[in-house]
């Protein structure tokens, strides 16, 4: 065998020139063969003979050899080793040129070389989509529908070249979203159903992409396959089921497309949507809490969905799962509330709907995610709530599991919602038995270090919460202030030239109120306060200029 590939190879050589198309013919099946029988020995001597740069004159359209020869690129460019040696031969110009053939061979064994060449390489692949693969892959789609083989091919290249951002672009330019979803609606098999989704889920990620899926009719799709596996136990049926539903929350990500199935909550989507959140089975309950959140990201949808009863649907769910329940249902069904907790009109509602007390029985979670989308919605629902806030900042329980999470270093979200969530409590109940409850709690010294926090935000709702501490209940405090060295933080927030305007304001502000406690009084003197402040009277905004007078004069008078 051996022998006979060195003769073939030399042979080639010859014929390639000469053009002999039957001898040429027979010395390509030849090599077929020698690579169906051992095809990395076969390319190592295809590589070593020089013969690939040969090729790129036999890839022409009119020839009748043109499939056989892109069929063996296909099969040496399995191997790794050979990807790069069928670049430098300048193979992929012409193969690319190729994929206007007519011929449904011809363009079957280009597509399978230019994969096999460009798998694995994002700057291959990008070189194709520049060299405008993607409108010829999509029509070809539309024309050899029929094609099983074809198609496939499709498919693959489709799911290999979204994975790259650059295509997506591309794609929206033509008419892909019809295609898959036309193509979609003819499968019956799980495994060619499961390759259409393996495409349409990188290219969902885009918004363009997203709505033109939604316009092609992919909803109605996902929500038969829906209705058909519910209640099955197959696996194949399961993982269909899965895909669907995580396929209908990516749509419902895209605002164009979101509230276009919305319709005003009156849309048949968005009705079966809520469906799936009473229903037994986790991954709807699980695709249904997270459709209602992604719906529920402008007010109007809030209130809406508020108004007609989803608070409820939300409310049992999560009892559902409150003993050893679904993480991801629990967070999902949390995220969801807390979206809905954010148009003022709604927080009244919730809060007498009973969703605090609902959410107060996930405290004892360990999840860092359930946490911190139980924290968020707290806080949303406490935003301007006196009420609600003083109620919950007598709650013990609370409290000092909000203080325990202020700790939790290694989760910096539940760490950032649990602080803000503490300064929340005082700043909307602005209520004497909240302070103390905290400060019985041990969680002055967290707000007094939030106070240092990279996100001004964050600073503020410290400074503000420290204010109305000092102001209400300086005396309950003064230690742990002492402790937690607040004076000197604040002597820094004003002497940083980077601190934004409204924290210098309100660190004024805050000393203004610390002067009421002897001992915070005499570490302001020993600081030499009057320097900073002074200068701060020069300040471009005029707030903070006012504020340092202001604050000058009390530290003269109290000296």
């Amino acid at each position: 065998m051996a022998d006979n590939l060195s003769d073939t190879l030399k042979k080639l050589k010859i014929t390639a020139v000469d053009r002999t198309e039957d001898s040429l013919e027979g010395c390509l099946d030849c090599l077929l063969q020698a690579l169906a029988q051992n095809n990395m020995e076969t390319s190592e001597k295809i590589q070593g003979s020089g013969i690939l740069q040969l090729f790129t004159s036999l890839l022409i359209p009119q020839s009748s050899c043109t499939a056989k020869v892109a069929n063996i690129i296909a099969e040496v460019a399995k191997n790794e080793f050979m990807r790069i040696p069928c670049v430098d031969a300048g193979l992929i110009s012409p193969l690319v040129q190729l994929l206007n053939s007519k011929d449904q061979e011809v363009l079957l064994q280009t597509g399978r070389a230019l994969g096999n060449i460009c798998y694995d390489s994002h700057s291959l692949q990008a070189q194709l989509i520049n060299m405008g693969v993607i409108p010829t892959l999509v029509r070809l789609l539309g024309i050899h529908c029929q094609n099983a083989a074809l198609t496939e091919m499709c498919l693959v290249a489709f799911g290999n070249l979204a994975e790259l951002e650059s295509s997506k672009e591309q794609f929206a330019s033509t008419n892909i979203a019809e295609e898959l979803v036309k193509l979609f609606k003819k499968q019956i098999e799980h495994d060619k159903k499961e390759m259409i989704f393996e495409v349409l889920a990188p290219l969902a990620e885009n918004d363009a992409i997203k709505l033109q899926l939604v316009e092609a009719g992919l909803v109605e799709c996902l929500l038969e396959i829906v209705q058909q596996k519910v209640d099955s136990d197959k696996e194949d049926d399961i993982a269909e089921l899965k895909t669907a539903s995580d396929l209908m929350v990516l749509l419902l990500l895209g605002d164009e497309s979101m509230q276009k199935l919305f319709e005003g909550g009156k849309g048949n989507v968005f009705q079966r949507v809520l469906s799936w959140i009473p229903s037994n089975n986790h991954q709807l309950q699980l695709a249904g809490a997270l459709a209602i959140a992604n719906f529920a990201r402008n007010d109007g949808n809030c209130i809406h969905m508020v108004d007609n009863g989803i608070v409820e649907k939300l409310m049992d769910l999560l009892d559902r799962h409150v003993e050893d329940g679904n993480v991801t249902v629990q967070h999902a069904a949390l995220s969801a509330l807390r979206n809905l907790a954010i148009p003022v009109v709604n927080k009244a509602k919730m809060l007498s709907a009973g969703v605090t007390e609902t959410v107060l029985k996930f405290l004892k979670s360990e999840m860092p995610p359930v946490q911190f989308k139980l924290l968020g919605t707290l806080r949303m629902l406490i935003d301007a709530q006196a009420e609600a806030a003083e109620q919950l900042g007598k709650n013990v329980k609370l409290v000092e599991r909000l203080v325990e999470w202020c700790e939790a270093k290694d989760h910096a979200g539940v760490m950032g919602e649990s602080n803000r969530l503490l300064s929340a409590l005082i700043r909307h109940s602005k209520s004497k038995d909240v302070i103390k409850t905290i400060v019985q709690s041990g969680g002055i010294k967290h707000l007094v270090t939030m106070a240092t926090s990279e996100h001004v935000i964050m600073q503020n709702e410290a400074l503000v919460a420290l204010a109305l501490i000092a102001a209400l209940e300086l005396g309950t405090a003064e230690k742990d202030l002492e402790s937690a060295k607040l004076v000197q933080i604040l002597h820094k927030l004003l002497a940083d030239e980077r601190s934004a305007p409204e924290i210098k304001y309100n660190s004024m502000v805050l000393i203004c109120a610390l002067m009421g406690s002897e001992s915070l009084h005499k570490e302001v003197q020993d600081l030499a306060f009057l320097d900073v402040v002074s200068k701060l009277r020069s300040h471009e905004n005029k707030s903070v200029a006012q504020q340092a007078s202001v604050t000058e004069q009390r530290l003269t008078v109290e000296s």
